[in-house]
């Protein structure tokens, strides 16, 4: 049992505010200690996610105030809890979303534990990586290989992965054409895992960088949601938090094809013409990922040596993260450095 408790600093979220008020506050907290099957992680770096825009604006529940927000965190292992062998200290490792499962319910003994009832999450439930140290437990965290920096890892934690999820629940196949609706941190992951597995990939943006990035990573086509693409697309994603795209997408689709809505919010969904959903298409929702998603995705990630773009901030500068993100400001994936 440690004996003192250092002090550390975090950016901590003390009630939910919009982005451009600077609702995240820099203060000095206790050190975490693990517990039982915990490791504590001394932050190197962390991805700063849509997601976290709706936990400190208010658009997801909060359980649990102040928080510390932050899911895509990358570190080394400081210290272990009883029980864990999983790491050792020194381990370089990442925490992703899923923070832990019941593993008792009927979706965790199917396979789904992204549905557990029980499910929490970093940076919601627990405190996350906007902070100099964090606790994670080891069986939901992550090896890192040493020859990707933690500021190149810490987008896939979130965004790699959900893109990832999302690739497979809308069956994008090789040789398929694949559309993209919102090009940030998760789509420009997805887009080289797909160009990796045959895709033809469509994007549709209203971003003009955005639109150049998605060029460069091999993007057959790119225009705005609104406009009507040069081929029927097979499958698609939408990644942009707004409801109006999905009549939209629908339109771009061909029979029998598949769009699967990426974000954990989204603004109303409009009413849609039946003849839109018709021919068999499907609409889905991607709700979180599981430990397998993880590891499959990473696992393809270190293969094809997938290529994070990124604008870095020092952690005191968090606020100005979320808000550039929030005004669609960043190329890629924001990432807090601490180290």
């Amino acid at each position: 049992m440690e004996k003192s408790v250092p002090a550390m600093q975090a950016m901590v979220l003390e009630q939910a505010r919009s982005a451009e008020t600077n609702p995240l506050v820099l203060r000095e907290a206790d050190r975490p200690s693990p517990r039982a099957g915990q490791v504590r992680i001394a932050v190197e770096a962390c991805g700063v996610c849509h997601t976290d825009l709706h936990t400190v604006e208010g658009e997801l529940p909060l359980p649990k105030l102040p928080i510390i927000p932050g899911h895509q965190v990358v570190g080394r292992v400081e210290s272990v809890g009883e029980g864990v062998t999983r790491f050792r200290v020194g381990d370089r490792v990442g925490v992703p979303w899923l923070y832990s499962t019941c593993g008792r319910c009927r979706f965790c003994t199917t396979d789904r534990e992204n549905l557990c009832e029980s499910a929490q999450f970093t940076g919601l439930h627990a405190d996350g990586g906007y902070a100099e140290f964090m606790t994670a437990r080891a069986d939901f965290s992550y090896p890192i290989p040493e020859n990707m920096t933690a500021v190149e890892a810490a987008p896939l934690l979130c965004g790699g992965i959900i893109g990832f999820r999302s690739l497979r629940l809308c069956g994008a196949e090789r040789g398929g054409r694949l559309g993209l609706y919102g090009f940030g941190n998760s789509a420009h992951l997805a887009i080289q895992v797909a160009r990796h597995w045959g895709c033809e990939v469509y994007v549709f943006t209203r971003s003009e960088h955005h639109a150049r990035l998605a060029q460069q990573l091999g993007a057959a086509w790119t225009g705005r949601a609104e406009e009507i693409p040069p081929a029927k697309l097979d499958a698609a994603i939408i990644f942009a938090p707004a409801g109006r795209l999905i009549p939209l997408a629908l339109r771009a689709m061909d029979k029998g094809a598949t769009l699967a809505l990426a974000g954990i919010h989204m603004s109303p969904m409009p009413e849609t013409p039946y003849a839109l959903l018709y021919d068999e298409r499907v609409v889905r929702s991607v709700a979180n990922s599981t430990r397998r998603d993880a590891e499959d995705f990473l696992a393809i990630a270190a293969a094809i040596r997938i290529q994070t773009q990124v604008q870095t901030f020092p952690l005191k500068q968090a606020n100005e993260a979320l808000l550039r993100l929030k005004r669609s400001e960043i190329s890629g994936c924001a990432v807090l450095t601490l180290k």
